[in-house]
C-alpha cells in the first residue's frame, strides 16, 4: 500500500509558524523551525540582513518573508541576482542612468535601488558584484544616496538592502573578491538556511506540498514506500528546488495515483540506481566503483532506518560497531543528518 498523504504536521511547528504567520514555509525540523523562529524579530528592524546557504535552501523565499512582515511590506520587493548581470552593466542595472549617459542611452532607465524606494531590495549572490560597484554599494548602504551615470546630481532613496550569497564570504574577502567593508556592513544579521540533507525529516513534509501543488487540477499523486526512501536516502546537492523540480517531473510521468520509485522519482545517483559502465573502465575499477556504490546506498538506508544510532545499526548490520563508523567515515556520511526525533509520515 503507498503512504497516504494527510495534511498533518507537528503540532509546536505548526503553532509557531501559525503564531508567526509563516505557515507557508514548509519544513517542521529544529534547523529550519531555528531559522523560521528570526524572521519576524529581523523583519521589525532595518539592519542589514546576510542570507547564507547552499543554492536552492529558500534563501529569495526568506527574504520575502522578512519584506512582508517588515512596515515595508506594502511597499515593493525586488530581488536581483547579481551573479547574472553582465559586469559592465551592473552599475547600470543598480543606479540606472541619464540620457546620453554612454553610446545608445537615448532615454533615461530607473535603477533597482530606485525600484525599491520605500521597500526591499536583495541582492542575490552579493560576492559576483565587481569591486567598483561594491564600492558604489556601500556608499549607498551607509548614506543612502547614489548618483545614475551620467547624472551631477546625487539622490536618495529609502531602501531595505538584503544580501544572499551560497559561498563563503570570509573567503572572498580574503580572497580580494569582495570587500571586508561591504561585508561587514551586510553581515549585521547573519541568517543561515541549513541544507536539505541537514533537515531530512522536513522531505515528506515538502513532498506533499510539491505534489499538491504541481498536479493542478487533477488528485494529487502518492509516494510508495520505495519512492520515499530514495528521496530520504539522496542528498539534494540542489537541495530544496531540485526536489520541487524531480517531483515536478515525477508528476508529470505518473499516470496512476502512485509514484512508483524506479519509474518516476529519477535522480542523477538514487540509492540502488546502476549507473552505465564507462567503455574505457577496466573490470577492476568497475568492480571498485560497484562496492564504492553498494557500500555508500546501504549505509544510507542503515542509518536511515535507525535514524543514525551508530549502535542500533551495527547490530541490524553484524559489524562491529567501531568498524561500522569507519566505514561511515571512509564514504564521509555524517550521522546526525539521519537523527530524528519522531517518525517520518506521509
Amino acid at each position: 500500500m503507498p503512504i497516504q498523504q494527510t495534511s498533518r504536521g507537528h503540532p509546536k511547528a505548526l503553532h509557531l509558524k501559525d503564531r508567526l504567520g509563516l505557515r507557508h514555509l514548509v519544513g517542521e525540523s529544529p534547523s529550519f523551525l531555528a531559522a523560521v523562529e528570526k524572521i519576524p524579530l529581523v523583519a521589525r528592524c532595518e539592519a542589514s540582513v546576510l542570507l547564507f546557504g547552499e543554492t536552492g535552501t529558500g534563501k529569495e523565499l526568506v527574504a520575502r518573508a522578512i519584506h512582508y512582515l517588515s512596515p515595508r511590506a506594502k511597499k515593493p520587493f525586488i530581488a536581483v541576482n547579481c551573479g547574472a548581470i553582465p559586469t559592465e552593466l551592473v552599475e547600470n542595472e543598480l543606479f540606472g542612468h541619464e540620457r546620453s549617459a554612454y553610446t545608445g542611452a537615448a532615454t533615461p532607465q530607473t535603477g533597482v535601488v530606485q525600484e525599491a524606494e520605500g521597500g526591499t531590495l536583495l541582492l542575490d549572490e552579493v560576492d559576483s558584484l565587481p569591486l567598483l560597484a561594491q564600492v558604489k554599494l556601500l556608499r549607498f548602504l551607509q548614506e543612502k544616496e547614489f548618483r545614475p551615470l551620467g547624472s551631477s546630481r546625487t539622490r536618495r532613496a529609502d531602501v531595505r538592502v538584503l544580501a544572499a550569497a551560497n559561498t563563503d564570504l570570509e573567503t572572498a574577502v580574503r580572497e580580494g573578491r569582495m570587500r571586508q567593508d561591504l561585508y561587514y556592513r551586510l553581515n549585521v544579521i547573519p541568517l543561515r538556511l541549513p541544507p536539505l540533507r541537514e533537515r531530512r525529516e522536513d522531505i515528506p513534509p515538502l513532498a506533499r506540498h510539491f505534489l499538491r501543488k504541481h498536479a493542478g487540477e487533477r488528485r494529487p499523486p502518492t509516494l510508495s514506500p520505495g519512492a520515499l526512501d530514495i528521496l530520504l536516502g539522496y542528498d539534494w546537492p540542489g537541495n530544496v528546488r531540485e526536489l520541487e523540480h524531480v517531483l515536478e517531473r515525477a508528476v508529470v510521468l505518473a499516470p496512476d495515483e502512485e509514484l512508483l520509485c524506479e519509474r518516476h522519482v529519477m535522480l542523477p545517483h538514487a540509492p540502488g540506481r546502476t549507473a552505465a559502465v564507462p567503455a574505457a573502465e577496466s573490470f577492476r575499477d568497475a568492480k571498485a566503483r560497484a562496492v564504492t556504490e553498494f557500500e555508500e546506498s546501504y549505509l544510507r538506508k542503515l542509518l536511515l532506518a535507525h535514524g543514525g544510532n551508530i549502535s542500533g545499526a551495527a547490530r541490524a548490520a553484524g559489524k562491529n560497531r567501531r568498524a561500522l563508523w569507519e566505514l561511515i567515515r571512509k564514504h564521509g556520511i555524517d550521522p546526525r543528518s539521519f537523527r530524528r526525533t519522531r517518525p517520518f509520515h506521509l
